[in-house]
């Protein structure tokens, strides 16, 4: 396992005291599960601006967000863009 060592602003840190408290987490713990939120976050919005854009099919930005189609569908849903087009959908269809 790698270490990462990082110095935060004082207002950050005590948001962190707090999340350690509330989740009663040590801070190793806490920042890893904070870390690892983030950037599942992070490669949902990627692979929603990819897919988008017209740069992934829907199964392709569901693979890079490590989440099915159906649940990505859903996401792609909740963000109002309009993605049902021709060029995915055949991309799409030569995937299956």
């Amino acid at each position: 396992m790698g270490t990462i060592s990082t110095r935060v602003p004082e207002d950050l840190e005590a948001e962190l005291e707090a999340y350690l408290d509330e989740e009663r987490l040590d801070r190793s713990t806490a920042v890893r599960k904070l870390l690892a939120e983030g950037l599942e976050a992070w490669r949902r919005e990627r692979a929603l601006d990819r897919f988008v854009d017209g740069g992934l099919s829907l199964s392709a930005a569901a693979e890079f967000a490590d989440c099915s189609v159906w649940e990505f569908a859903d996401l792609v849903e909740d963000t109002d863009a309009a993605w049902v087009a021709a060029d995915h959908l055949e991309a799409d269809l030569d995937e299956l």
